[in-house]
């Protein structure tokens, strides 16, 4: 069974190293004319797959926008994950469980496991339980050739707060020190990647962080509505921009909902990274 991180990255360097968020906000559900509704949601959602196919790495549906319509919405995000596997486009579900024992189990079962119909290619988790916390999911993922993001610096303002505080033995730098170890045994990238926002900047270089070493693919979101460039990419993550997987949502997502502007806007975005390599 092939690592996440194997699969991932033939994927980056076939289709370039985008990943697109398929964020249903109800304004942008209005913007596309097709209503703040289980019925929009769908159509917004299946028309992003078509789109995106053969263009992203990887799609990521953020769940909390599923999740508001109840089961009908978590019904539209399992046929969305089926139409991608059927696309070949790799999913990874920004759900950012995190939990402790037979609970944690539960999330990993469903996110991860190959019987669920929500299981995806990979999906986000929160370690502020403690790292070993997430061991439930971290073992399956890499029983099922699936992959974690797990968060280690985040853009939020309040971010900092928690993730920086300890100096040089930061609560960022431990969790991210516990990736590194997860993938040791990784030729390239390993099962379990780290979320480190595009605009944080320094932080990685202020706290000791050594984050080409992780062997982490990189989740950096903030490329475009959030302000960040292609170029800042390549500038705040020179020493491992090959791990980066380049996350836009808003800037690329407004284009449709025409299909082909859509794909088209798609397209620039991946060129633009791809250019800055």
């Amino acid at each position: 069974m092939s690592n996440f991180g194997t699969t991932l990255r033939v994927a980056m360097d076939t289709h370039g190293p985008l990943c697109v968020g398929i964020d249903p906000h109800p304004g942008l559900l209005e913007a596309w004319g097709v209503g703040d509704t289980v019925t929009g949601l769908r159509r917004f959602s299946l028309d992003a797959i078509e789109a995106l196919s053969g263009v992203a790495a990887i799609v990521k549906p953020q769940v909390a926008l599923y999740e508001r319509f109840g089961s009908a919405g978590f019904a539209v995000l399992e046929e969305t994950l089926a139409l991608a596997k059927e696309k070949n486009l790799l999913t990874l579900a920004d759900a950012k469980r995190g939990d402790i024992g037979s609970t944690m189990a539960a999330y990993a079962s469903a996110w991860l496991s190959d019987s669920s119909p929500l299981a995806a290619d990979a999906v986000t988790l929160s370690p502020y339980l403690g790292y070993e916390s997430l061991r439930p999911a971290l073992d399956l993922a890499a029983e099922t050739g699936r992959g974690v993001f797990v968060l280690g610096l985040t853009s939020n303002p309040e971010g900092p707060s928690v993730q920086h505080v300890g100096g040089d033995a930061s609560v960022a730098k431990r969790i991210i020190d516990a990736v590194t170890a997860e993938n040791a045994q990784a030729d390239e990238l390993g099962h379990v990647g780290l979320v480190i926002g595009a605009t944080v900047g320094d932080a990685p270089a202020k706290l000791g962080i050594d984050l080409a070493a992780s062997k982490a693919p990189l989740l950096t979101p903030g490329l475009g509505a959030q302000g960040a460039t292609a170029r800042d990419l390549a500038d705040s993550f020179a020493g491992c921009f090959s791990q980066v997987l380049a996350t836009s949502s808003r800037d690329i997502l407004k284009a449709g909902p025409d299909l082909a502007a859509l794909r088209a806007r798609a397209v620039a975005v991946r060129e633009e990274l791809i250019s800055v390599s």
